[in-house]
């Protein structure tokens, strides 16, 4: 089949494993089809760390990918501590430039199981700890909105290539907003599971104390859905389990949620809201209420900077164990001089706490977790802007030495001061791409759910998606 034809069949991964488990294209068909998209886009973008086309071919030709529901989907996975067994994976950084995969992670495998083919690892900024993705090993990611403009990070890689309609869906993984961050900036649909709910492993314990997970980002909710029903569940030896399933993920996108009670928040101190995030998050309040649902202004209970600078004890301490880990395997130590200056600003202020210290930022966003989980008393589900600015340019986020972590705070914070709080929490949250701002850019809206219950979520995301469609919405840069 021509394979121009097979670009305008599919819209995304559910209707492409369709298309093939109806023989209308073969598993070949597709991943040429997927690996021509990524070419013709990502010399805009700069996503792309290893083109894995070889392998990805043999798997095809040798049928060794799993018969799942995603049976000859190709994806591509994020190239920050989510192993492909033989590949590189740098992490963004110089210190791990040729660093291999030993093992596919557990994510992978279970992708595997479902049938998806692995074409490729997507950009990341060094450990994952920018909103932009961009890096000095990697240079510099673009939104195909506007390439003078980030697609968000840590992400980025996988929420450009989904926007750009190279791929159906990607994996990601979020510790303070790098699902969700990404997928507000490109207009794409991100969301970050429960604690717990799908394995780190088998490298990562609990990645920064519980804080990330693994997931993906999507251009449909039903996509998202049925990847977590893919790839959920505790692997042996993990320190957190989530509260069962009830039901299929994927059962609760077609299901219209009952009236629910939807607690707003606006705005979060000190940091203020753009206005163009405020009228992207006062849109889809009122598309909830046009729905049957009731949204009513609530607070959170959190000290946004006391919040902050408890959360890089937790990660300050874990880079600066990384790094012995990574010269203890390389046999010498790592040279900081290789480092990002904002991995050395954060190294700096929390590099050498104490044990006690960790163990007391512990306690305190666990403590956090119980005040956000008693919010839920008197709502089913809270909004807030994904990000308090629109996507910010390239290089914005960049720091210098000579900076201070209440400056990163600042900087950082200032532009998505809700994210991460659900991270520490430990609750679900999606960014849901329901509107555009005058200059043409994607703004995402965010809820967040009681521990447990993306089936929430994932119910009231169909609804939305059904109500106010987004995926004809295609930016200028586009594999289409």
């Amino acid at each position: 089949m021509d394979h121009s034809t097979v670009a305008t069949e599919w819209r995304d991964g559910l209707g492409l494993a369709a298309l093939i488990r109806q023989g209308t294209i073969t598993p070949a068909e597709a991943l040429e089809d997927i690996l021509g998209r990524i070419e013709r886009v990502n010399p805009a973008l700069n996503a792309m760390v290893e083109d894995l086309r070889d392998s990805a071919r043999s798997t095809v030709r040798d049928g060794a990918n799993g018969d799942g529901p995603f049976h000859g989907v190709p994806t591509v996975i994020k190239d920050l501590f989510m192993p492909v067994r033989g590949v590189r994976m740098t992490n963004g950084s110089l210190t791990c430039a040729r660093g291999v995969g030993p093992v596919d992670g557990e994510v992978v495998a279970r992708l595997r199981r479902a049938g998806v083919v692995i074409a490729g690892t997507t950009t990341s900024p060094e450990f994952g700890t920018s909103y932009a993705t961009e890096s000095r090993l990697l240079g510099a990611t673009r939104n195909p909105w506007s390439p003078s403009h980030t697609p968000g990070g840590s992400s980025g890689g996988a929420a450009a290539l989904v926007a750009a309609r190279a791929v159906p869906f990607a994996h990601g993984n979020d510790g303070g907003g790098s699902l969700r961050v990404p997928a507000s900036c490109c207009g794409v649909f991100g969301l970050k599971p429960t604690r717990g709910r799908v394995s780190n492993g088998p490298l990562i314990g609990e990645g920064w104390a519980g804080m990330g997970i693994n997931h993906a980002i999507t251009l449909s909710v039903r996509d998202s859905a049925a990847l977590l029903d893919a790839t959920a569940g505790m692997a042996p030896g993990d320190p957190y389990d989530a509260p069962p399933q009830t039901e299929p993920f994927l059962a609760a996108v077609n299901r219209p949620p009952t009236a629910l009670r939807i607690g707003l928040v606006r705005n979060l101190a000190p940091w203020p809201t753009d206005p163009a995030c405020l009228a992207a998050v006062d849109h889809t309040a009122a598309l909830c209420e046009s729905l049957g649902h009731h949204v009513e202004e609530t607070t959170l209970p959190v000290n946004a900077l006391e919040f902050y600078d408890t959360v890089f004890t937790i990660i300050g301490a874990q880079t600066r164990s990384l790094l012995t880990f990574l010269g203890q395997v390389s046999g010498h130590p790592v040279n900081e001089e290789d480092l990002e200056p904002r991995t050395r600003v954060l190294l700096r202020a929390r590099g050498e706490v104490s044990g006690a210290r960790y163990a007391a930022a512990v306690d305190w966003i666990h403590a956090l977790g119980r005040r956000m989980a008693n919010v839920f008393s008197g709502c089913d589900l809270i909004l807030t802007p994904t990000l308090a600015k629109p996507p910010v340019l390239v290089g914005a986020l960049d720091m210098h030495d000579d900076q201070t972590l209440d400056d990163l705070i600042h900087q950082f914070h200032s532009v998505s001061p809700f994210t991460a709080l659900f991270n520490a929490s430990g609750q679900p949250a999606m960014s849901v791409p329901l509107f555009w701002s005058d200059a043409g850019l994607p703004i995402g809206s965010h809820f967040a759910a009681p521990f447990g219950a993306e089936s929430r979520l994932f119910s009231l995301a169909g609804q939305l998606e059904a109500a106010q469609p987004w995926a004809g919405r295609v930016p200028p840069i586009n594999a289409l």
